[in-house]
């Protein structure tokens, strides 16, 4: 019997490892239990008889890499004897060995938890939130002047860094891996974050007329996209948002994947427009990445459109549209790879890479995380920690 419970528990870490690295893919929308069934060269039926639905399966996924966690962390900290800067040291090589081999889960834990039961979302967040205190009480013996927020909010940067490497496919020897992600989260926990000075009242103008129609559907669409998801939004909602009946909408649009694809290709824009005026009137090159760093926290932080371009896996956009999001996207990251190749000649190209996306994760992270979104000096603090992962003085 336990014999059959052994084999049984392994196909389900199969099960769920196949469906982990799908979910990654194409998002948990885009992806069904015969979806799952194909890629583990079973039938659908077949695998209900492990998973009831593709809820459990998340569910199992998610668990299971908090659980995996729980235990890196316990293992890191429970060498009491030894100073605390060490065992930082020591939990950050841990995470970061368990991150680069199981890469799939770390963007499942962040960001999919939203499709779970109730139940099982409370549980991950308690279990989430615990370690993330465990970490910031370490950082406390370490760093005693940091208060507790900025201890938190430095933990989750770490955490951030980490999970940069579910967002992109570069890679470099194992141990170089390691040993690269444990410097970059080692950097941020050693930030000084800036002093909260009296923040610049925005200038606020009436404007002349109005936005035109089309322009208030695309603004309502945004905002509900990034508030609560592509799928739970309606054609129905976007119109009551802007103001005209549902079917009005497609004057406009004819489809929701159209509108997702109208938001990221001005996003897409936004930044692009930006990099080139630095790229034209900047002095040096690290001067351009600081401005670079500024620009693209401004736009993250600034209208939603941003936000939105992160959530379009498992929309159904046409092909064409969705590589030419994707040529924009890489062109800009390799602007900033090349940048900073140029100010660090050791660092390999691929190294770069994985540094620049660290750097990005951690400002996408935090707009996206209440907790964190909401802070007083949330604009300075990423831009700070984006200059420190990407080590500019």
């Amino acid at each position: 019997m336990q014999q059959h419970r052994s084999r049984h528990g392994d196909r389900r870490n199969q099960l769920a490892a196949i469906a982990a690295e799908l979910f990654r893919a194409r998002g948990y929308h885009g992806v069904g239990i015969n979806d799952i069934a194909a890629e583990a060269g079973i039938t659908g039926p077949a695998l209900y008889r492990h998973f009831a639905d593709k809820q459990a399966v998340l569910s199992y996924v998610l668990l299971s890499a908090v659980r995996d966690m729980e235990v890196e962390t316990t293992a890191a900290l429970a060498t009491l004897e030894k100073p605390v800067g060490e065992q930082v040291d020591q939990l950050l090589a841990r995470v970061a060995a368990a991150t680069v081999e199981r890469r799939e889960i770390a963007a499942l834990w962040r960001w999919e938890g939203r499709h779970l039961a109730p139940q099982d979302q409370r549980e991950v967040g308690k279990r989430s939130s615990a370690i993330l205190t465990a970490w910031a009480k370490v950082l406390l013996e370490v760093r005693p002047q940091l208060d507790a927020e900025d201890a938190e909010l430095l933990c989750w940067a770490a955490l951030s860094v980490f999970g940069s490497v579910s967002v992109h496919h570069t890679t470099v020897g194992k141990r170089r891996f390691v040993e690269l992600l444990t410097a970059l989260a080692k950097r941020v926990l050693s930030a000084d974050l800036p002093l909260v000075t009296e923040l610049p009242q925005p200038v606020r103008t009436l404007g002349v007329g109005t936005p035109s129609r089309r322009e208030q559907v695309l603004s309502a669409a945004t905002e509900l996209f990034r508030q609560r998801g592509f799928h739970d939004v309606s054609m129905e909602d976007i119109g009551a948002a802007a103001g005209i009946a549902g079917p009005s909408v497609y004057r406009h649009f004819p489809s929701k994947a159209s509108l997702i694809y109208a938001i990221a290709r001005r996003a897409n824009d936004r930044l692009v427009f930006a990099a080139e005026e630095i790229a034209r009137s900047s002095s040096d090159e690290r001067e351009a990445l600081r401005r670079l760093v500024s620009s693209y926290v401004r736009v993250l932080t600034g209208p939603g459109e941003l936000a939105v371009l992160f959530s379009t896996d498992g929309v159904n956009l046409d092909d064409a549209e969705r590589a030419e999001l994707l040529r924009v996207q890489r062109e800009y990251v390799a602007r900033w790879v090349n940048l900073l190749c140029a100010l660090q000649p050791a660092l390999l190209q691929r190294e770069a890479k994985i540094t620049v996306h660290a750097a990005l994760t951690i400002a996408n992270d935090f707009v996206r995380t209440r907790r964190i979104s909401s802070r007083r000096n949330l604009t300075a603090e990423l831009e700070n920690l984006l200059s420190t992962v990407l080590d500019l003085g």
